[in-house]
């Protein structure tokens, strides 16, 4: 079903993307202090994913005006539904804590142009593993006012021991004696994936919706929206539903 974002309720936070790294620390500040009501799954949640890159081969930590193409999905009974891309730029380089000023706007503008829009969505960054307890995963689901869930690689700031060698299996991580979310075996025999609580999701919600959708090592909606991005990059226009260019920062 063909849907739009969400309104925010009456009083619930909208930061917007600031353009300077004293006006996001600011916001993180404020987001982390929000208490938005907790989001449940209903019995078949739609996932997005989102992700971002910038250009290949750049050298150090990039800077404000470097293009940022992002790529953005929609799952349904794992497969695909939807599909959008966003191209935008910078707002400032690389930096821990502050990848928000970097991709925040263009991952927006790809997931404001999905045709079905998620129930949950899946982001490339942390969320309360952070210094400020606000990573992007946290800043975007408040702009969008959808729940999200971060997932990657590494973790920032929490730690916690690897989970065991069996598809599935969780640990959790710690940041200051908070859980903040947990390690996921997704395959035996790889590394596993930090799933990091973000906007109205705790650590155990977030867990479970990566759990149900994670058939590789990088769950599904993530994989595609990294590949949607990286084909903008190329120069060779995706598919998506409907089928036209999506290209334009609102």
């Amino acid at each position: 079903m063909v849907h739009d974002l969400p309104e925010p309720a009456p009083g619930e936070l909208t930061p917007g993307w600031p353009a300077t790294a004293a006006g996001l620390v600011d916001v993180q500040r404020r987001l982390a202090a929000a208490d938005p009501p907790p989001w449940r799954p209903p019995d078949e949640s739609a996932v997005g994913g989102c992700f971002a890159c910038t250009p290949r081969g750049q050298a150090g930590r990039g800077g404000a005006g470097d293009p940022v193409w992002a790529g953005a999905a929609t799952f349904r009974r794992r497969r695909c539904v939807a599909r959008a891309t966003a191209v935008g730029t910078a707002a400032g380089g690389y930096e821990a804590g502050l990848l928000a000023l970097r991709v925040g706007a263009p991952l927006a503008a790809a997931v404001r142009d999905l045709p079905e829009v998620p129930d949950v969505l899946l982001v490339d960054a942390t969320g309360r593993d952070h210094p400020r307890r606000a990573g992007l995963a946290v800043h975007l689901g408040a702009v969008l006012a959808l729940p999200t869930v971060g997932v990657t690689h590494r973790t920032l700031l929490a730690t916690g021991e690897w989970p065991p060698d069996d598809p599935g299996a969780t640990s959790p991580l710690w940041l200051d004696g908070q859980r903040v979310g947990h390690w996921l075996r997704t395959r035996a025999g790889r590394r596993p994936v930090a799933v990091h609580a973000g906007w109205r999701t705790d650590p155990d919600t977030a867990v479970a919706v990566v759990r149900a959708v994670a058939r590789h090592r990088t769950p599904a909606p993530l994989r595609e929206a990294r590949r949607l991005a990286r084909l903008r990059r190329a120069g060779r226009e995706p598919v998506t539903w409907p089928q036209v260019g999506r290209t334009a920062l609102r």
